[in-house]
């Protein structure tokens, strides 16, 4: 076969994993390692060279080349395009969610019962070598399982992660089934709380002298449902005679309510098809607890004045220029108008006066402005008449209407003739 190796993608402590790319521009994961010391390698090679499971994944081939005039020993296997389970815990915050944890421990059962049914005892599972595929999650990395004798155990050389071993193993008796077992509810809390099961334990040779002789187990995660801590109960028992089998796990109800297959949807056959739209519908979010506040003034001016200071935040902050866009730009931008009866005006453009050319003498460059004078006031000596008057009358127009309105709280509908007769006129000096 000819192929291009890619980049690496995982690192064991016999193997490096890299994506090789063939001629017709298939993807695979080559796992690859020294021929000197690819006895491991070689072995998973011949195991699964033996399988064919959905839930274990596929061997393609191997073949022996040479790497800086360094024979190297690879093994072809289906390449998993999600990764591991310990990646997919990381892209979802440290943890999964419970649908996913039913689904994902389905589906390892079901690799373990194909291994189990061929004599194999992976001995090493674990987030790591549990990878995601298209189609379902898929056994990996079988460079430590061991073919077991009709007991269903082995005593031969004992291998695996410390911190995954069941107690049997840690104190160097046997590695059989059960052994899986262990492991996998180990691998199941390690899916609930984003670490291994036992995150106080920082040394290997303490680990493997609590699990061993102490007679406890793991913590199990106190948010797991009552069936997903019994699942638990069942797979962490310190006597591995105690533990259940692949078969009876198959059948607890904490993987027997999950759905193992990928999620499909039907296309609807018309607009009311309503089942297929309510399939689709997203859950709105809760909306954010409301602030009430009691008012206990009975005059509107009272109460609006309570509702501004109780919503300081609701009001604009005319402070911060940074905020602020220009809508119309003339040659003069901005000006400040002194007068005795209104103060100081801020900020009030020429083009919002609607003023007619020939009403100012001359006209006013960019240059003339600083802070206005009364030297610039008096070559347009109507502007600010104009000002006041314009002022003025937004003034006495808003002070009208709003005691017409006062008219009409106070007065009933029915004294039509009391209502028109109060209203104010305002004189305009």
């Amino acid at each position: 076969m000819n192929w291009k190796r890619g980049p690496v993608i995982g690192r064991g402590s016999n193997a490096t994993v890299s994506v090789a790319t063939t001629s017709t521009g298939d993807h695979y994961a080559v796992k690859s390692t020294a021929l000197s010391s690819s006895e491991f390698l070689q072995r998973e090679q011949n195991f699964l060279s033996q399988l064919s499971s959905k839930y274990v994944i596929k061997y393609v081939g191997f073949d022996v080349d040479c790497d800086d005039n360094k024979p190297m020993y690879n093994l072809f296997m289906e390449y998993a395009s999600g990764g591991t389970i310990s990646d997919v815990i990381k892209k979802q915050g440290g943890s999964l969610d419970e649908s996913l944890i039913r689904s994902y421990t389905h589906q390892i059962l079901l690799g373990l019962d194909h291994l189990h049914c061929n004599n194999l005892v992976h001995c090493d599972i674990k987030c790591r070598n549990l990878l995601v595929c298209q189609d379902s999650v898929k056994i990996g990395d079988l460079g430590c399982a061991k073919v077991v004798g009709n007991n269903g155990a082995t005593t031969s050389q004992l291998s695996g992660t410390p911190v995954f071993m069941a107690p049997e193993v840690a104190r160097g008796e046997e590695q059989g089934f059960p052994a899986d077992i262990w492991a996998l509810g180990c691998s199941v809390i390690e899916m609930a709380t984003g670490s291994n099961p036992w995150p106080e334990m920082n040394d290997p040779v303490s680990a493997l002298y609590r699990i061993g002789y102490s007679g406890d187990i793991p913590e199990f995660p106190k948010w797991l449902p009552e069936d997903g801590k019994d699942f638990l109960a069942k797979c962490l028992k310190t006597s591995a005679k105690e533990r259940w089998t692949v078969k009876e796990l198959l059948h607890h109800p904490f993987v027997t309510n999950s759905n193992s297959g990928p999620e499909t949807r039907k296309s609807p056959t018309s607009t009311l098809d309503q089942s297929f739209w309510e399939s689709l519908s997203v859950p709105e979010p809760s909306p954010e607890p409301t602030q009430i506040y009691n008012f206990s003034g009975e005059s509107p001016a009272e109460r609006i004045r309570q509702l501004v200071e109780a919503t300081p935040i609701c009001l604009p902050n005319w402070d911060d220029e940074e905020d602020w866009i220009t809508v119309r730009r003339n040659q003069v931008d901005e000006m400040d108008v002194d007068d005795d009866d209104f103060g100081r005006i801020e900020s009030i453009s020429i083009s919002n006066l609607n003023v007619e050319e020939e009403q100012l003498e001359t006209s006013v460059s960019i240059e003339d402005f600083g802070v206005l004078d009364y030297s610039i006031v008096s070559r347009a000596p109507d502007f600010n008449r104009m000002i006041k008057d314009k002022v003025l009358n937004i003034i006495a127009s808003s002070f009208y209407a709003f005691r017409s309105l006062c008219c009409l709280m106070v007065y009933p509908i029915q004294k039509p003739d009391i209502r028109m007769t109060s209203l104010l006129r305002i004189q305009i000096g």
